[in-house]
């Protein structure tokens, strides 16, 4: 049972050792522990920070008493396990002199100690803590001191300290599970840019999904010069960050920044990355790339690679190198993920065109395999060429079996939704005389997102009949479901008016239930800012009678207060007037966008 136990547990290790087999001994430093009674000190401190601090006075001194008690065993205590989470929490809240005090001491008096620290489990979060708050760099230029100045210049210092450091071992950062996670947000310190993760890390608070948004920051000038020179390294090492998985994850990194922040780096990292992948040897006849498309490690940098290119090295890549491959690939368990990334990155490009007809020849062949991912984004990409749309359309109708007879087509919703042939979901192969027998709806979230993306083509009429068909018990599934609530969203604030007015009609009995579901609640609020007055009024007046029911459950109450269902018991006029302000500003920035 250990030895059950142990082999489990390797698979969580982040360095992925097997089992019986050790890290190397780091050099210069051995491994020591803190004393029980410092271990015991540190367990308070990080104790103390999650209480949090009620003025900035009491939490300067408490930062500034806890990082004299570190002075002079900053190494120890970053290589500690309890000292280095309490440490790294506490650089979060530390001026920038004091980051670079620490910073100063860790790397020792040449910097090679970084390196150590750097590639240790505990220490390496302890230096990505202490980078991340170059981003505090003049944060206020308008109450910026001389001394404020100076310490950001300290503290500038450290940051280019480390850079040396690293461009000289690069090759160990590089290759180090914990090294390489240091090297990533070096380079995204150095380009102005930290991700949702780095931002919330800094923070020391967990970012909302919706609000996960890049940080961006003004840097010195010296750091994008120390980032041209760690690119132009990255580049020399290429054939590390092609084969390891840990370098190729820090090469995905800097092209991401760069092609947000480095838009001219980043063509010249592509053209470089390209240009040394191609010129590989190879079969006869054999594009090299084929080779890296279908590698576990390399597909991915190849995803990133097509995320941040142009068209003109798409349509290179495209007409040079896998022309008459893309069916293969899309059918490859894991090539095909670099055909969703290639499709992506084209769709709004003339190659694409090229792109789909070469993959609509088999495009039941890619269903078969199951690679959806692949098929939702050919469909998301329609989106923008409306003269393939009708084809892809007949296609996946066809796909199901409900093509022909036209009459088929009715049913063609709960097909999609639930990416079942039209022989499984209604059961034809019953005995002959026996009535048809449907499955209860079910949702997919690959079939979710088919539907959504058909949503946005032009003539939804296909889709919008196969809705009209649904009863109030299917209605109910899909507008509760987790999947199944995004497709009916999209459909019903695609369709016109009109359109919209027949689907509410038949939702007017599931408003309730819809408003006390986490899934239906969202659906309700989401028709309800498309909808027009009068629609807004039917669902209300069909939710007021339940107002005890409503204003009791967890999700509904927010409905009654986002409607304003108060205001339309007690004082209609004025209800009124306010709905009709914001039908009005909706139809002016509609009409702004269009």
């Amino acid at each position: 049972m250990v030895e059950e136990m142990e082999v489990k547990g390797q698979r969580y290790f982040k360095g992925g050792q097997k089992k019986g087999q050790k890290r190397p001994a780091q050099d210069g430093i051995k491994r020591r522990r803190l004393d029980a009674t410092s271990v015991s000190y540190f367990r308070r401190v990080s104790e103390r920070l999650s209480e949090g601090f009620t003025e900035d006075e009491e939490k300067a001194l408490f930062v500034e008493n806890v990082l004299s008690e570190v002075k002079g065993q900053a190494v120890l205590v970053s290589m500690d396990m309890t000292g280095s989470v309490a440490l790294e929490r506490l650089l979060s809240l530390a001026s920038p002199a004091q980051v670079a005090g620490v910073l100063a001491e860790l790397g020792g008096e040449t910097g090679s100690e970084f390196r150590d620290v750097s590639c240790d489990q505990c220490g390496g979060h302890v230096m990505e803590s202490a980078l991340r708050q170059a981003h505090r760099w003049n944060e206020d230029d308008s109450d910026v001191t001389q001394e404020d100045e100076e310490h950001c210049g300290m503290l500038e210092a450290e940051v280019k300290r480390v850079c040396g450091v690293v461009r000289e071992s690069l090759v160990q950062f590089l290759k180090d599970p914990y090294g390489s996670h240091v090297l990533r947000t070096l380079v995204q310190v150095l380009s102005g840019s930290l991700s949702p993760d780095a931002a919330a890390a800094q923070t020391g608070k967990k970012q909302k999904k919706a609000k996960a948004e890049v940080l961006d920051f003004e840097f010195p000038v010296s750091f994008w010069w120390e980032l041209k020179h760690l690119s132009e390294r990255l580049m020399e090492n290429i054939n590390v960050c092609v084969t390891d998985a840990c370098a190729s994850a820090t090469l995905q990194t800097l092209l991401t920044v760069c092609h947000r922040k480095r838009p001219l780096l980043c063509r010249k990292l592509i053209k470089g990355i390209m240009g040394y992948l191609t010129a590989l040897s190879s079969a006869p006849g054999v594009s090299p790339l084929l080779v890296f498309l279908k590698d576990p490690s390399c597909s991915h940098l190849m995803q990133t690679v097509f995320s941040c290119s142009q068209k003109a090295v798409l349509r290179d890549v495209y007409r040079s190198h896998l022309r008459t491959q893309l069916m293969p690939l899309a059918l490859h368990p894991i090539a095909n993920y670099t055909i969703q990334s290639l499709i992506t990155a084209s769709a709004r490009f003339r190659v694409f065109l090229k792109i789909f007809d070469e993959l609509m020849e088999g495009f039941e062949a890619i269903l078969a395999a199951g690679h959806m991912g692949v098929v939702v984004l050919m469909v998301e990409s329609c989106v923008y060429w409306e003269e393939k749309q009708n084809e892809l359309l007949q296609r996946l109708l066809q796909a199901f079996h409900c093509s022909e007879p036209a009459s088929l087509q009715v049913s063609c919703l709960p097909l999609f939704l639930s990416l079942l042939a039209y022989e499984v979901y209604y059961n034809t192969e019953t005995a002959e005389g026996d009535a048809l027998t449907q499955r209860r709806l079910s949702v997919s979230y690959h079939g979710s997102r088919l539907v959504q993306a058909l949503a946005g083509f032009k003539d939804r009429s296909v889709l919008m009949n196969s809705l009209h068909g649904f009863g109030s018990a299917d209605l109910l599934t899909l507008g509760t479901d987790r999947s199944g609530s995004h497709a009916l969203q999209k459909l019903l604030t695609a369709a016109s008016d009109k359109g919209r007015g027949k689907i509410l009609r038949k939702l007017e009995e599931l408003y309730v239930p819809l408003a006390c579901s986490s899934c239906g609640s969202r659906l309700l609020e989401a028709v309800w800012n498309s909808a027009t007055v009068s629609q807004r009024q039917s669902i209300a007046e069909k939710l007021v009678p339940s107002e005890s029911q409503l204003r009791s459950d967890q999700f509904a109450r927010h409905i009654w207060a986002k409607f304003g269902l108060t205001n339309f018991m007690k004082r209609r006029a004025d209800w009124q007037e306010v709905q009709t302000g914001e039908s009005k500003k909706r139809k002016m920035f509609s009409d702004i966008l269009q």
